[in-house]
């Protein structure tokens, strides 16, 4: 079985978000780094070559495959934000609907500019993604 590609690495976070080439996406990456640490109170780790993410938890599937993840977390990717963990609680679907301008994907939520969407929706969803994700 192949190993999980996503792992926490040693690069500190902000020399990740240094290499950023968009301005926009760098500035938005720090604005969710302190979002995100602030609301998990957790810090910032990068996982792989480009997830930021916040706590971890152990996943388990029927198949055998297993491996980390972050608990919530995000990439600043060129054509858009891209979130992870916060479909995975059962509130999340009405607060995405408040959010914003935002795609989904099958375990990501997608918006192409932090300043379209509404802030304080996103801490709940990154707070309540955090949360149920405590217990995997």
């Amino acid at each position: 079985m192949s190993e999980n590609k996503t792992q926490p690495t040693g690069v500190p976070v902000d020399t990740f978000l240094a290499t950023v080439s968009h301005e926009r996406r760098r500035s938005e990456g720090a604005v969710l780094v302190a979002l995100m640490s602030e609301v998990t109170g957790e810090p910032a780790m990068m996982w792989g070559p480009s997830i930021i993410g916040f706590g971890s938890y152990h996943y388990r599937y029927a198949s055998g495959r297993e491996g980390d993840m972050p608990r919530v977390g995000f990439s600043p990717r060129a054509a858009q934000l891209a979130f992870y963990g916060l479909q995975d609680h059962p509130a999340s679907p009405a607060l995405l609907d408040a959010l914003g301008p935002h795609t989904t994907g099958a375990s990501c939520v997608y918006v192409k500019r932090l300043d379209a969407v509404d802030l304080e929706v996103l801490r709940d969803l990154v707070d309540l993604g955090y949360q149920a994700n405590a217990s995997q």
